[in-house]
């Protein structure tokens, strides 16, 4: 076939292919939403710390553990899902799941003590943990693997936009309600979201496969796949770890007003909204190795800085570190989403991801508690951040090839 043949054909498959997912782009934002809401509801608890606090008045480390909580749960609820998908569909899941955190939303209104929130919170991460596996599992299936990235990236945009809107969302709604209230409304919306999706939602008509023991197997054997596990744990603890504790850390450490703190955390977080996209073709452009080990390299620095600088400076700090912090998820699920045969991409996320969690989103808000207790709330970030600078050395042990010898 001569060239202008080759042109041709590749540019009636990209006009194929942009037609293909702008047909699917409303059930796309429609999962995208239910993501979001998925997200905010485990992440609220942070720009709501210090009313929190001063409300049952508990301590930095008591008010961490419930985040420890909420991802215990989740990682239970992640590991179990294809269990729960296997017998009903992905849709029904998705749906189950967003009215799930709805109700446990609203239980917080009715719960006065230390524990009994913690039990809320633990059964807000059981909730909410269904949903990812089925989710990615949904929208893969709905476009051409080329168009992957893209879907990718535009489900991603949920908890980008979650970390900008959350801490906006939460000192909006004070002005109106106590913290609880705020609970509510985002429970309300959830609830809706599930009983939309059941009643006009598209894709996800289909069941998952059980998990099994050759599934398992056939992924825990892969070394690419544990390296993987790593990278996330480093890319959540960045994110997600240091997003739950940083409103109370400008709060107590730094003298910054809470609403004050609240706004620059949510302002930090709006340019991730863009930049995600431009990792993708940062990736095209340079390769998954280089863009993944500068994006570590960069986060690690600018978390070190957060424990390291003055208040004077902390604030421009608190705007560069997301920046680097989310590069590293679209290019991790996309890794996952080739590394695993069709049939076990939501049992590769339900694998790689609860570890990750656990450790980012759970332990490292924990023990930067602790350590806030203990009046060391920078050395939390700093060692964090010297953590995951000496991570970046892992990149080089990822396999960037699937089965088909396609390089990532």
């Amino acid at each position: 076939m001569n060239k202008p043949s080759l042109r041709k054909n590749a540019g009636k498959e990209q006009i194929e292919n942009g037609a293909a997912l702008r047909a699917q782009l409303a059930p796309i934002i429609f999962l995208t939403t239910i993501f979001f809401l998925n997200f905010t509801a485990r992440i609220i608890l942070s720009p709501l710390t210090p009313a929190v606090e001063m409300d049952m008045g508990l301590g930095h480390g008591e008010v961490g553990s419930f985040f420890l909580f909420i991802t215990f749960g989740y990682v239970v609820s992640l590991v179990g899902s294809g269990f729960i998908s296997s017998r009903i569909s992905h849709k029904l899941t998705i749906a189950v799941s967003s009215i799930a955190i709805g109700l446990v939303l609203l239980g917080i209104c009715f719960t006065e003590t230390v524990w009994g929130i913690g039990v809320c919170m633990l059964i807000l991460g059981l909730a909410s943990g269904v949903y990812l596996p089925s989710g990615m599992a949904t929208i893969t299936h709905l476009v051409n693997p080329r168009q992957w990235g893209t879907t990718i990236a535009i489900h991603e945009l949920a908890p980008n936009l979650g970390f900008v809107m959350a801490p906006l969302l939460a000192e909006a709604l004070m002005v109106w309600f106590p913290w609880r209230g705020v609970m509510v409304v985002i429970g309300l919306a959830s609830i809706l979201s599930g009983i939309f999706f059941l009643l006009f939602g598209r894709g996800g008509e289909f069941t998952g496969d059980k998990p099994d023991f050759d599934s398992i197997r056939a992924l825990l054997v892969k070394p690419s796949f544990w390296v993987m596990i790593v990278l996330f744990s480093l890319a959540l603890s960045c994110s997600a770890g240091v997003y739950s504790m940083l409103p109370l850390y400008l709060v107590v450490d730094h003298g910054i007003l809470r609403v004050e703190a609240n706004t620059l955390v949510a302002i930090s977080r709006v340019p991730t909204l863009i930049i995600v996209f431009f990792v993708g073709w940062a990736v095209d452009r340079f390769g998954a190795p280089k863009v993944m080990n500068v994006v570590f390299t960069l986060t690690g620095i600018t978390t070190i800085l957060l424990g390291l600088a003055n208040t004077s400076w902390i604030k421009l700090i608190v705007l560069l570190q997301p920046l680097f912090a989310v590069c590293f998820f679209p290019v991790g699920f996309a890794l996952l989403a080739v590394i695993a045969p069709p049939q076990s991409r939501g049992l590769a996320v339900s694998l790689a991801i609860p570890v990750a969690f656990m450790i980012g989103a759970g332990l490292v808000p924990t023990v930067i508690g602790i350590l806030g207790d203990a009046g060391q709330f920078e050395l939390g970030f700093t060692l964090l951040g010297v953590i995951t600078f000496f991570g970046s050395l892992m990149v080089s042990f990822v396999t960037l090839r699937d089965h088909t010898g396609k390089i990532l």
